[in-house]
């Protein structure tokens, strides 16, 4: 709403720019934005594992925020390093070939 007026724009204007683009977002984003790619290659190597993985562990579902802040979760469509699958970034920083096991050690470097 605040955007809206400040652009002196229509609401309807803002929200389809915000809810078309991945870059926006209309609820507050974790403090450390996690992104798993769950592309073909990334699936075929066992992303939707790694998605469930961190869901149980943050307590969360993708586009949604861990109750501190400290974490939100979304899965990609690729993040075109398709050899490396399956892919996690975190704050812009990637992991590959992430399997459950390696997620408690990823996630430490966030904390």
């Amino acid at each position: 709403m605040e955007v809206s007026k400040q652009l002196e724009i229509p609401y309807g204007q803002v929200y389809q720019v915000a809810t078309f683009y991945k870059a926006f977002s209309t609820s507050p984003r974790g403090r450390h934005h996690i992104r798993v790619c769950n592309g073909t290659s990334c699936n075929v190597r066992g992303s939707q594992a790694v998605i469930e993985g961190l869901e149980r562990r943050l307590g969360i579902g993708a586009l949604e925020t861990t109750v501190d802040g400290r974490f939100s979760l979304e899965t990609v469509n690729c993040v075109g390093c398709c050899a490396m699958g399956p892919m996690v970034a975190i704050d812009g920083e990637y992991f590959g070939k992430m399997d459950v096991k390696g997620l408690d050690t990823v996630l430490e470097k966030f904390k």
